[in-house]
């Protein structure tokens, strides 16, 4: 990757999809970086736009899986609100490096901040309700979209991946400027160049949320078995328990986010006193807070017997605490509390089957009121 950094820093390329189609474009900044790609700011000199390229390394699965979900998505004609609130990719393409690696990227629109950064920018590092309910209403309605007309399971929301839109292009304007007149500090290695990536500025409106990164999207119609996804913290009962799943692992997501952007810490703890990963607390975690999972459910995944006897009761290593989203719950009082609660448990079910949808969920008294 850091051959490619430098060429793309360096200088403008050009790339061509047809003989009659040629684009260029200068590279302005690193945006970022994640666990499989790198974000950078560039600028289309023939469309006279600003653009993001996230580059993925060769052979990257999420690279392949996310190309291969955004050229589905840009085929379905759509008139879903919740069409406009998934991130698009504008095009793909590849070039080499001076290594004669082959490197993928996505061309974006570009997006803001995530909602990680905008919450650590909020009072107390937590979303107040009032801003909290809309981000979740676009959430929402993008996942409608997603799973009734798309078929498709995200199966990675988290703050991370859901950006907000471009609404005040002089963020980018700022980012251009200030690249220009005092450069990213980079450091040599060797015959490699690595950047340092610089924020964009606070704008001055925030747009619609984006649900972007789709780097661990299933289509529905290829689910089956089991598969490793989702975060830790935002893992769903059947994925820890290593069963099949299906888009409700998505509305568990909504829940476990939810309450991370309200309140001050998340909602399960999945790590054990020395640090490590522990699928032990984590699932005494959910215990705590929705009773024991039904025994038809414990049938089915030969993993839970590490954790509950025959007849459903914990044998876990990690101890189940006596606290309830009642005692969690910090911010809210009274009838606000009640209806969030209520909100939270119709996302927070052990069975697949009996989390309320998307659509459904729109029209939950706590998310429409005040």
């Amino acid at each position: 990757m850091a051959c490619l950094v430098h060429r793309l820093k360096q200088s403008i390329f050009r790339r061509a999809l047809s003989p009659a189609r040629k684009f260029w474009h200068t590279v302005l900044g690193k945006l970022g970086y994640g666990g499989h790609s790198t974000a950078w700011l560039c600028r289309d000199l023939q469309r006279h736009v600003y653009v993001t390229l996230k580059t993925y390394e060769q052979g990257s699965s999420h690279g392949r899986r996310e190309k291969e979900i955004y050229e589905y998505l840009r085929a379905i004609k759509s008139s879903h609100t919740g069409s406009l609130l998934v991130r698009r990719a504008v095009d793909d393409f590849h070039i080499s490096s001076a290594n004669a690696y082959s490197y993928q990227c996505l061309e974006h629109p570009p997006l803001v901040m995530s909602l990680c950064e905008l919450r650590n920018r909020a009072v107390g590092k937590v979303l107040p309700e009032e801003l909290l309910k809309p981000v979740l209403i676009h959430i929402l309605l993008a996942l409608d979209f997603l799973h009734t007309e798309a078929g498709v399971v995200h199966a990675d929301i988290q703050e991370n991946n859901i950006m907000l839109s471009v609404e005040d292009e002089s963020v980018l304007v700022d980012f251009e400027q200030a690249e220009r007149s005092s450069p990213s500090r980079r450091k040599i290695i060797g015959d490699r160049v690595i950047y340092s990536s610089r924020d964009l500025g606070i704008p001055k409106v925030h747009d619609r949320p984006i649900l972007s990164d789709f780097g661990e999207a299933r289509l529905s119609s290829s689910l089956g078995k089991w598969e490793d996804v989702q975060p830790l913290v935002y893992r769903a009962p059947e994925v820890m328990l290593r069963m099949p799943w299906n888009e409700k692992i998505d509305i568990w997501n909504v829940a476990v986010l939810a309450w991370g952007l309200f309140e001050k810490k998340h909602l399960f703890r999945v790590r054990d006193s020395n640090r490590n990963v522990s699928d032990s607390h984590h699932l005494a975690g959910m215990v705590a807070i929705m009773g024991a999972p039904p025994k038809e459910m414990l049938r089915d995944s030969e993993y839970a017997m590490k954790f509950f006897d025959s007849d459903g009761n914990w044998i876990g290593i990690a101890e189940v605490l006596s606290v309830s989203l009642e005692t969690l719950e910090a911010s809210l009082r009274g009838t606000q509390q009640s209806l969030f609660l209520c909100f939270m448990r119709k996302m927070l079910q052990w069975q697949p089957g009996n989390r309320t949808s998307a659509k459904e969920l729109l029209a939950d008294p706590w998310l429409r009121s005040g």
